[in-house]
């Protein structure tokens, strides 16, 4: 992962100045699987009366929703079950119980979402408020250290950077004051393209096709699942032959055309991905939930058929390491890769995985889940069942209060797709059977670097700061300390060829921390006169079996352990 630090030669130790500390390294840990499944199909021929029964009772259902919706950021803080109950029973009379049930709980998912998403802009308002503070009680052209930034430039900039603080303080305190008072705002059809309806020339949109698709974001077709029931849901019913049918409001059962006030559609739908999962779940009467969407660009109608599943218990760290695993270093643009043994060595040459994240949402979608397939696929051949990867965070990282001008650097942070990342990776490892092994990603970058970018670079093979980095994501996921091992010592040593290595076992404490050198440098020899103190340095104990005398010293020969007693 690229590091907001410098770039050290490779080969020399991280710095052991006076007063550095190094943070403590957590330990690795397999990452829990998906907890539910969503699949779609679209759905073709539909007859022109289909496609009108859809939009006259989405636009029923989103009328309801709407107002629903008002209703329940109204109640804020003070939502009880009683007011939840009264709610579902307004909205029976004009639809049917289970689309009541479908509609309330529509608008608590969403309150909730606004409401995270309230807490996070609270959240970055401190964040950015906080930095400003500190760069400003700064002198002007103060430098700033590793982690945390310096004074700024000029006059000029310090004076428009203090009128920022003012107007974030004055944003956060509003947040604050609606924060507490559980006072959200959500536009149902989002926000996006609502402003969209001010900028119309530049969206490349007309007024009508904008008002379409206005319309279609608004509607609301949605059933939650029920187990015991036909099929697993009664409200939307898809049969394992692919019959799709609703149930209508009571104000529309005018438009059914089979009994019970159900209407069913020409179009079947066939779910090519993950199809035998929920047919048998279907066929077994399982909860099923169903969503159905219009895309207005496109003219196409989608079904989204979607469940939960159970929790299953992880595998094992070690189980999961048995064969080896494949470390992963997310960087902006493309995935590097190393394989190792269980052992820590690595196998082979590194890959590279590139995605593109520009374009639209569906694009950069696409190439994330294309790259991670090339990834799992390569697991599958090299008989790998783990992959260890950082476990990153930037949200603290992509304030522009903090980094101030590099603007590089921040959309670099920001084009490494850590959240999608987690949510796509983990999911589809799961359905080839690899588990994802999170690591701390301390120093990963900065050690890979130093301790294997040269040594395993060769004249056929370029190994990159990136592919060093893997390696060392992988040792941690291992278990073994990042450092290599050094070689042993000659055999004109008095010790005789003692200890091998300075690497410590996998169970030790401060395995991963810098250690002072084994030997003094060599250029440092003809200062040493006098004795440690003189010389500022402690006196070291002598090794056993070693006596000094004035002027040299001599090898005493094996104690005998009988005569001394």
């Amino acid at each position: 992962m690229t590091e907001a630090t410098r770039k050290q030669p490779v080969g020399k130790q991280p710095s052991t100045r006076p007063g550095k500390h190094l943070r403590a390294i957590e330990v690795p840990f397999v990452a829990p699987g998906p907890s539910g499944v969503a699949i779609r199909d679209r759905l073709k021929t539909l007859a022109p009366a289909d496609k009108r029964v859809l939009r006259v009772v989405g636009g029923h259902l989103g009328s309801l929703a709407s107002s629903d919706l008002k209703q329940r950021c109204a109640d804020g803080l003070q939502h009880s079950s009683q007011t939840w109950a009264a709610r579902k029973r307004d909205l029976t009379g004009q639809s049917s119980s289970r689309w009541a049930g479908s509609i309330t709980k529509a608008s608590h998912d969403q309150w909730a979402l606004a409401r995270r998403c309230q807490l996070a802009c609270v959240q970055s308002l401190e964040a950015g408020v906080r930095a400003l503070q500190h760069r400003l009680s700064l002198p002007i052209g103060d430098k700033g250290s590793k982690r945390a930034p310096g004074g700024y430039r000029s006059r000029h900039e310090w004076f428009a950077k203090s009128r920022r603080l003012a107007a974030l303080t004055d944003r956060l305190e509003r947040e604050r004051a609606d924060f507490q008072a559980g006072v959200v705002r959500v536009v149902r059809g989002g926000k996006r393209l609502l402003n969209t309806r001010h900028h119309l020339e530049a969206a490349g949109l007309t007024e009508q096709q904008w008002r379409e698709q206005w319309e279609a974001e608004r509607w609301f077709l949605a059933a939650d699942g029920e187990s015991g029931k036909r099929y697993g849901n009664e409200t939307i019913r898809v049969t394992p032959e692919g019959e799709v049918s609703i149930k209508l409001p009571a104000p529309l059962a005018h438009l059914a055309n089979a009994g019970h006030g159900r209407y069913v559609f020409a179009s079947r739908v066939v779910f090519a991905h993950r199809g035998e999962e929920w047919r048998d779940r279907v066929a077994a009467n399982r909860a099923v939930a169903y969503r159905i969407h219009h895309d207005v660009r496109r003219g196409r109608w989608y079904l989204t058929a979607s469940w939960q599943r159970p929790a299953v218990q992880a595998i094992p760290l070690e189980t999961a390491l048995a064969n080896g695993v494949i470390g992963v270093d997310t960087n902006a643009g493309h995935f590097a890769a190393y394989r190792l043994d269980r052992h820590g060595n690595p196998i082979g040459d590194p890959h590279r995985f590139t995605y593109d994240l520009t374009g639209r949402a569906t694009h950069r979608d696409a190439q994330l889940r294309h790259a991670i397939t090339r990834l799992l696929h390569w697991a599958q051949r090299s008989g790998v069942a783990a992959i260890a990867i950082e476990d990153l965070d930037f949200a603290a990282e992509k304030t522009r209060e903090k980094h101030g001008r590099r603007k590089r650097f921040r959309q670099l942070i920001s084009g490494i797709p850590t959240g999608k990342l987690k949510a796509r990776l983990a999911s589809m490892a799961a359905e080839v059977g690899v588990s994802i092994v999170a690591v701390d990603p301390a120093y990963t970058s900065q050690w890979g670097a130093q301790h294997w970018q040269q040594p395993m670079s060769a004249p056929r093979r370029t190994v990159t700061r990136h592919d060093a980095a893997s390696i060392a994501i992988a040792r941690r996921a291992l278990g073994h300390p990042i450092r290599r091992r050094t070689a042993p010592p000659p055999d004109d040593r008095s010790d005789r060829r003692g200890h091998r290595t300075v690497q410590a076992g996998p169970g030790g404490r401060g395995r991963e921390e810098t250690r002072r050198p084994i030997t003094e440098p060599a250029h440092d020899a003809g200062s040493r006169t006098g004795t440690p103190e003189e010389r500022g340095r402690p006196a070291h104990p002598k090794p056993f079996g070693m006596r000094a005398v004035p002027g040299t010293w001599v090898q005493d020969p094996l104690l005998n352990t009988e005569q001394e007693r």
